[in-house]
């Protein structure tokens, strides 16, 4: 039978071979149709297969063992470790300020309510920021405040550890680094708004304030829908900002006007310069971006930012109730306000003097004279040189006076002079020749700076 089945199969494969090769096209065309038409006969077939659901099912129950796992020798398994930041409080207690930064350790709390270090580093101090590291039970392993110092580019780093023999504290000092950031904003009502809308920091507003005060009047000539760009330092401690730097430039549009500046300290080179200009130019200061000092003789005026609330004119004396010439100008400030010297000169008179009360009076050069009454504190002596800039006495009510104020005078030779005019008027410390070449590729890069700082949104910062 089986080789009946064999002689069979190939006797049928010699005929198939003859008429492959009598009839080559017409099975190719064959095969080709068959093959198009393959996924409806596979449907078809498969149409014709069981229901899947009248198919017998049946469960499989197996105890699987699981492998062990094996955990290399050298592997450092850490226990959970967390981070918590915030900032001091002046009304921070041990146990507010823990529990602020998510630690629940009693121990902590009793060494930081005793240690003299870490007490008098955190509780009562405001602004400081301070992070806490606990366990995964929120118990204190380490506590970093920081915090800048009067010292010169560095900044205090307060540690509180715990170890074996239990919690440590000790204070370090580190420098600050530099980094830039840009901002803009609108005018609305006041500088100081529109800047707190930026979230630029005050001290950036006052100095941009100072800058430009020989040029805009910020008490009286703001207008709505002013603009201002501003680069400036935030000095960091361990990555953190403490503080604002220096506004490195700024850019005001008042009115339609715009005005720039930039921060350039100019090198100093043997025999270029005396050694005062040299001096003072080591000093650096403010310029145009096409070169232009702002660095003046003299400040505009002798207090960051402040009201004038009278000024050089015929006025009602508000104590002897006639009618006089008020020979200066008052800025109303509160006690204590910090008053400094438009100018460098010497100390001609510091003490009482009538009505003036607590009176400085500084000689500066061509026969200038500045003077400030009325001080709650005097911090110079007569003889003593002063700098531009420097604080020489606080505003106080002394003498004749209805309240704190600072009155101030310009006397050119004896006579009285507007204070106001004066201080747009003074002369400029112009730029050095030498340093051109360094300028122009710093202002450059300004000039590219605030035009990025202006594009960006009001009220971010970058």
């Amino acid at each position: 039978m089986i080789n009946r089945l064999i002689g069979a199969g190939n006797a049928l494969l010699t005929v198939s071979s003859q008429i492959i090769h009598q009839h080559p096209k017409r099975i190719t065309a064959v095969i080709a149709a068959l093959l198009l038409s393959g996924g409806g006969g596979a449907f078809a077939v498969a149409s014709l297969g069981p229901d899947p659901a009248e198919l017998p099912v049946r469960e499989v129950l197996e105890q699987v063992q699981a492998l062990p796992i094996i955990v290399p020798a050298d592997l450092d398994l850490q226990a959970l470790q967390l981070f918590r930041s915030d900032v001091t409080r002046s009304t921070d207690t041990a146990d507010t300020l823990l529990k602020r930064l998510g630690v629940d350790d009693a121990a902590a709390a009793a060494f930081l309510r005793s240690d003299a270090t870490a007490r008098q580093a955190l509780l009562g101090r405001s602004g400081r920021n301070v992070t806490a590291e606990t366990s995964e039970r929120n118990r204190l392993l380490k506590l970093s405040a920081r915090w800048t110092s009067d010292t010169e580019g560095n900044f205090n780093r307060l540690v509180l550890e715990k170890t074996a023999q239990g919690f440590v504290s000790r204070v370090e000092s580190a420098p600050l680094t530099a980094t830039s950031r840009l901002a803009s904003g609108t005018i609305q009502s006041s500088l100081f708004a529109a800047t707190d809308a930026a979230q630029i920091p005050d001290t950036i507003a006052t100095q941009m304030a100072e800058i430009f005060a020989g040029d805009i009047d910020f008490h009286r000539a703001l207008r709505k829908g002013d603009r201002f760009s501003v680069v400036y330092e935030t000095l960091e401690g361990d990555g953190e900002p403490l503080r604002a730097g220096r506004l490195l430039s700024a850019e005001f549009v008042n009115n339609g006007k715009t005005f720039q500046a930039m921060w350039f300290q100019e090198p100093v080179q043997d025999g270029t310069a005396t050694a005062s200009a040299a001096s003072a130019r080591n000093k650096g200061g403010y310029y145009t971006l096409d070169g232009q000092s702002l660095r003046r003789a003299f400040l505009a005026s002798p207090m960051e930012f402040s009201r004038v609330t009278s000024g050089f004119k015929m006025r009602m004396h508000p104590i002897l109730k006639v009618l006089r010439a008020h020979q200066g100008v008052d800025y109303g400030a509160p006690t204590g306000t910090a008053v400094r010297s438009v100018g460098d000169g010497v100390v001609d008179f510091a003490g009482v003097q009538n009505g003036y009360g607590n009176i400085i009076i500084l000689q500066h050069r061509n026969g200038y004279k500045t003077v400030y009454a009325h001080l709650s504190r005097v911090n110079v002596r007569k003889g003593e040189s002063v700098s531009q800039g420097q604080n020489i006495g606080a505003v106080g009510a002394t003498g004749w006076a209805t309240g704190p104020h600072l009155h101030f005078e310009y006397r050119i030779n004896g006579v009285y002079h507007d204070p106001l005019t004066v201080a747009r008027g003074n002369e400029t410390i112009p730029l050095a020749a030498s340093a051109k070449p360094v300028f122009a590729k710093l202002a450059a890069e300004n000039r590219i700076a605030l035009a990025a700082a202006a594009s960006m949104q009001p009220g971010s910062a970058q």
